[in-house]
């Protein structure tokens, strides 16, 4: 099996700066994928879960509880977890 070349830093850091725009198109690739095999879509936006159709058509199923807010490097533990 043929060894690979190491990267260099420059390649590393020009691909990590592209994450965030290839995470995008795998989402909206996810979506329409979904949407054209299901015939619906259930994401949550706003502080909604909603229920989107192929027709266009968009139902809240449930309103989501307030975010709650947190500092920077703040580590939140759920009660009985340890």
């Amino acid at each position: 099996m043929k060894r690979r070349q190491p990267i260099s830093e420059a390649r590393m850091l020009d691909a990590e700066a592209r994450f965030p725009e290839l995470a995008a198109q795998a989402g909206r690739a996810a979506h329409e994928r979904t949407l054209a095999s299901t015939g619906r879509v259930v994401k949550a936006i706003k502080g909604q879960v909603i229920e989107a159709k192929n027709d266009g058509s968009i139902r809240v199923l449930q309103q989501l509880p307030p975010a709650t807010p947190v500092k920077k490097g703040l580590v939140l533990v759920r009660r009985g977890s340890r």
